[in-house]
């Protein structure tokens, strides 16, 4: 199966999205399924960092694994699970648009099945994400663009 991919356009400067997007703490204001985040160590978030993200998905609350593969401010991002039944794969883009205040903002996410989530991932965890990434987005832009509710 090919990758999830949304785009979304936000009234922010790249450095700011990338600054948000890139900071483990943040992934439980606009991520839906994102329950808690842990960070393995206390360094900047770097090359070869790993996070633990506690994800919900259905009724049970998964840990995962994820370490940062690519990190190139302000550009683009990269991190993969290393462990659990679903290993997500996740990559961000973020243009500059127009004048350089706005940009433009791609996520695209695929999955490593495991055990049990070899039924998971194409029975509950990819509708899922396909429902929650584009209300993830509009989440994510209402708060960088200080209109969340």
């Amino acid at each position: 199966m090919s990758a999830i991919k949304e785009t979304i356009d936000i009234a922010r400067r790249p450095e700011d999205v990338f600054s948000y997007v890139t900071d483990p703490s943040h992934l439980p204001e606009w991520q839906a399924s994102a329950v808690s985040v842990r960070q393995v160590d206390d360094a900047p978030l770097a090359v070869g960092s790993r996070v633990v993200v506690t994800r919900r998905i259905g009724r049970r609350e998964i840990p995962m694994t994820m370490q940062v593969d690519e990190l190139e401010a302000p550009r683009s991002w990269h991190m993969h699970g290393i462990d659990g039944p679903v290993r997500g794969d996740v990559t961000g883009t973020i243009e500059p648009l127009g004048d350089g205040e706005r940009s433009r903002l791609t996520l695209s996410l695929d999955f490593e099945a495991h055990g049990i989530g070899k039924l998971l991932v194409p029975l509950v965890v990819r509708p899922n994400v396909r429902k929650e990434m584009p209300r993830n987005e509009e989440r994510l832009k209402a708060l960088l663009e200080g209109s969340a509710t």
